[in-house]
């Protein structure tokens, strides 16, 4: 069941963005009275799911679910279709609009996804608002077990006060300033250190596999006990807490496993929190040095323990606008810092560039409507940076000649533009089966 909701909300999501996405190139060049022969969800490669004529377009699915495409007539794309090219130009297609229209038709899908990323961002903050955990509040730190920062010198108990020369104040700016950083501060005990990171250190995230970088330290609060633990006949319940073992308080359920190394086979004290009231039980470590009681993840009672505190944030729609903006535009700042990162060998970087299984990881295995709108927005940027490169086989290549030929007035030739095109699009190919092919090679190994 989680594989259908993720992959639900991941083939939505895509399916949305590629119509978009094409949709911003269809538009303008219908205004330019340019002829559109086709307008195709994913790859219809010698076969369609789904196709229908309306007018001169043909509008289908196919059933290769890479992308997506609309063909202009007399344009030079990754149909290379050569006999259209050989004839005449004439005035409905591509080649024979003024560069500022073909200019225009080209931008118009990044242009509609940057707009849509916006959109959906006013839209989720006014819906949803801002929801965050204050830094400075977090009993007792983050819980490091991530081997990567411990060996950069971070602990358990660490509170990360900044990230190169940006103060942190809340737990999601974490992530957003991680990208390029060289150096974090944190608060230890009361003391500020200053962690320097190494050059490679997003490659060796990478390689380490793990999707924590830190955790939240929580108390041991009870679930259930199990028929089978030597605790059943014990008056446990949900939702008492575990405060200590034998007077030994333990604040943090990640204390309670060395402690229970060290009382392995033995019948201890425990000092429960029922509601307001402490009171005591005998519980039995066995010999695995387990209590055998599953915990209770619970946000709500962590806050009403004290364990952090939660940051609500709502905007009117008039606000939304402005929150939407920010949000919009420190995804594209950070999204160039990882493109940054990306193409710099030394950062080991590229060892986390994923294909399409890293795309459909990062959608959670139950149904949100907020994140995925949230993730749904992230993509949309992503698709339009990424079609902004400068490859011919992507928009930013047909951008780069277009505005060549307007600098210089003199137009590529179309056997160069021919030529051009095959070349990106072997480097395309060349990204898609690199990223494609980290993600089964991280399949493997892990």
């Amino acid at each position: 069941m989680e594989f259908v909701i993720k992959i639900s909300q991941f083939l939505l999501s895509l399916s949305l963005l590629i119509v978009l996405h094409e949709l911003g190139h269809f538009l303008p060049a219908k205004a330019f009275k340019t002829k559109v022969e086709k307008f195709y969800l994913f790859f219809d490669v010698k076969y369609s799911l789904f196709k229908k004529k309306i007018g001169e377009t043909v509008y289908g699915i196919g059933w290769l679910p890479l992308g997506g495409y609309v063909k202009i007539a007399g344009m030079i794309d990754e149909s290379m279709d050569k006999e259209q090219m050989a004839q005449p130009p004439q005035p409905w297609e591509f080649r024979s609009k003024p560069a500022w229209q073909r200019l225009i038709i080209m931008l118009g899908g990044v242009t509609v996804n940057f707009i849509l990323a916006y959109v959906i961002y006013v839209f989720v903050s006014f819906t949803y608002g801002d929801t965050d955990i204050k830094i400075d509040s977090l009993r007792g730190g983050y819980l490091i077990e991530n081997q990567v920062l411990l060996d950069a010198g971070f602990e358990t108990g660490d509170k990360v006060l900044a990230i190169n020369d940006q103060r942190i104040e809340k737990d999601s700016e974490i992530g957003q300033y991680i990208i390029g950083a060289e150096q974090i501060t944190v608060d230890r005990n009361g003391q500020e250190k200053v962690i320097n990171l190494p050059e490679n250190f997003l490659g060796q995230l990478s390689d380490e596999g793990s999707k924590n970088l830190y955790k939240y330290r929580y108390p041991f609060i009870v679930e259930s006990v199990p028929d089978s633990s030597v605790n059943k006949s014990v008056d446990i319940k949900e939702g008492d807490v575990i405060l200590s073992l034998n007077g030994k308080t333990l604040d943090y359920f990640d204390l309670f496993e060395n402690e229970l190394k060290n009382l392995k086979g033995q019948t201890v004290t425990a000092e429960v929190l029922r509601g307001d009231e402490t009171i005591t039980r005998k519980l039995e470590v066995n010999n695995d040095a387990k209590l055998n009681i599953f915990r209770l993840i619970d946000a709500k009672r962590f806050i009403e323990l004290g364990y952090y505190e939660v940051i609500k944030r709502e905007y009117s729609f008039g606000e939304s606008f402005a929150a939407g903006g920010k949000k919009f535009t420190s995804t594209i700042v950070n999204y160039f810092a990882q493109l940054k990162a990306i193409f710099n060998p030394k950062t080991g970087a590229y060892k986390g560039l994923g294909g399409f299984k890293a795309i459909y990881d990062i959608f959670p295995d139950f149904w949100s409507w907020e994140a995925f709108w949230k993730l749904t927005a992230f993509l949309s940027i992503m698709l339009a940076i990424l079609n902004l490169l400068p490859i011919p086989a992507l928009d930013g290549g047909h951008v780069m000649f277009l505005l060549y030929e307007m600098v210089s007035g003199r137009k590529p030739s179309e056997k160069f533009l021919e030529r051009a095109q095959i070349v990106g699009f072997f480097i395309l190919i060349a990204l898609v089966l690199f990223a494609n092919g980290n993600d089964i090679f991280k399949a493997i190994t892990r």
